[in-house]
């Protein structure tokens, strides 16, 4: 008999055997972006964790029976105002599409880089507003929504009467009284508690907007913890068949729901109460997986400390320890930490990483993926994913004699699947950029210059630097460019 897998599951703290509740269909679903800007490496941390989870599901149960969904969000009123201040001159929603399709793409680079396998499915809100006014209608008609000044509101303090669902605060261990307190609130005078919180707004003339639930006459927007609840449902719960229209309980639950630990309150706990409340669950899913916290060079990272570092600018630019990195190198360094702790971002520990995976890579070198995995390496990522031990047997693996176990058991971690000679430094390694968006920017930059917006000349000047570009003004003739090296 094969050996179990344990993970941890924060709605019950503590680790337990992983029983699918279907092992020819296992189902996961992570948080994905709201694709407004470049991702943090904070952001990168449950993109690689969850990667490493899938690849263990599909070698467990096998590739065709586990379905893993990450979602984009691109409904989200920090996309408004990012496109309203970046395209000015646009119809917002002109604007918005710009937004969110760069950023996407950008994303979508950048996890590649990672070593990050693509989904099963990756659903965008936008697709999925249809569910999201069918659960709110739901919520509605059960008592635990109510329409107030053309908005739609949950009530954790109904959802706390309605006998049969579980109590409001049970992820985050918190009672009502605690949140309140602890809590930032939108005061808004048609909530009836301050705990309520929003399902659906209504929208501007000039905002997206979709036509609205329960009879409200202005066109709104979902809120964003609705969406991930339809989107979750919609992918994972077949019998809804994209029209959530199933009443067995039984079948609307699904396996592990991941996401950062800063998800727990209030987005997951907000995702259990309207997905429980809408389909009379007791659970939206069996086990709850959360990664822990990061920081940067042992400070909180925050755009006012200066350490605000994305994806994208660790693979292309000098601003992280005087140079870029491969993004091998920031996946090893990432799976280094045991994901439920902290980990603390070093350029020393990126150094580290890009050092063992050079002698790795001169162990291995062209040689062929073998079929094994060393039995430490498996053992330490049946329990709970525990990347640092695995890591641990690899160093132990590193040796003429294991090269071809070594290079299959680092595959199972998304490690070492190239050979020697695909194996790159920073400077053979191309840049993500397109140069067509480059110009593009670049002569957006020219026509601010010209007409003596120097603050959108200044903000076009910083986006082309997080694209790993360096410009040179000229008084004399054209602003040129270069990729930073």
């Amino acid at each position: 008999m094969s050996r179990p897998l344990r993970l941890y599951n924060t709605l019950t703290r503590s680790k337990a055997v992983f029983e699918p509740i279907d092992p020819e269909n296992v189902r996961l679903y992570v948080c994905g972006p709201t694709v407004y800007d470049f991702a943090h490496i904070g952001n990168a941390r449950p993109v690689i964790v969850f990667d490493v989870l899938y690849r263990l599901l599909r070698d467990r149960y096998g590739a065709g029976h586990v379905r893993y969904v990450r979602n984009i969000t691109d409904v989200e009123d920090k996309i408004n105002a990012r496109a309203a201040r970046d395209f000015p001159g646009l119809p917002l929603n002109e604007a918005i599409g710009r937004v969110t399709e760069a950023t996407e793409r950008a994303f979508h680079d950048d996890v590649s880089a990672l070593g990050c396998l693509p989904p099963d499915a990756e659903p965008h809100a936008t697709g999925h507003i249809g569910e999201m006014v069918a659960i709110i209608e739901r919520l509605v008609a059960r008592g635990v929504a109510y329409v107030a000044a053309d908005h739609v509101l949950f009530s954790p303090a109904a959802m706390d009467r309605r006998p049969g669902a579980p109590r409001y605060g049970s992820l985050a261990r918190r009672s009502l009284d605690e949140m309140i307190a602890g809590a930032r609130v939108e005061v808004a005078p048609y909530k009836r508690d301050p705990m309520d919180f929003v399902l659906w707004k209504p929208s501007g003339p000039d905002e997206p907007g979709w036509p609205s639930p329960c009879g409200i006459t202005p066109p709104g927007r979902p809120g964003w913890h609705v969406e991930c609840s339809a989107m979750s449902m919609a992918e994972l719960l077949t019998p809804f068949g994209g029209g959530l229209s199933c009443d067995d309980p039984g079948k609307n639950i699904f396996d592990i729901h991941g996401g950062g630990i800063d998800l727990v309150f209030p987005h997951h706990e907000n995702e259990i109460a309207q997905s429980c409340c809408a389909f009379d669950t007791p659970r939206m899913a069996n086990v709850w997986m959360h990664n822990g916290f990061l920081q940067v060079e042992g400070e909180k990272m925050s755009k006012s400390l200066g350490n605000f570092v994305t994806i994208h600018e660790l693979l292309h630019t000098d601003g992280f320890g005087g140079r870029a990195w491969p993004g091998e190198v920031l996946r090893l360094a990432m799976l280094r930490s045991h994901y439920r702790q902290p980990i603390d971002w070093t350029v020393k520990a990126l150094e580290e990483a890009e050092r063992t995976l050079g002698r790795w890579y001169e162990l291995i070198g062209e040689e062929a993926a073998g079929g094994g995995v060393a039995d430490g390496v498996s053992a330490a990522l049946d329990d709970d994913l525990n990347t640092p031990a695995a890591i641990a047997e690899l160093h132990r693996l590193a040796q003429p004699s294991d090269a071809a176990l070594l290079k299959s058991s680092a595959n199972r971690l998304g490690l070492l699947e190239g050979a020697k000679s695909g194996w790159r430094r920073l400077e053979a390694a191309p840049h993500a950029a397109d140069p067509a968006r480059i110009e593009a920017v670049l002569a957006e930059r020219t026509a601010a210059r010209a007409r003596k917006d120097w603050k959108e000349s200044d903000r076009l000047r910083d986006e082309l630097a997080a694209m790993g570009v360096a410009i040179k003004d000229d008084k004399a003739g054209p602003t040129t460019w270069e990729f930073r090296r």
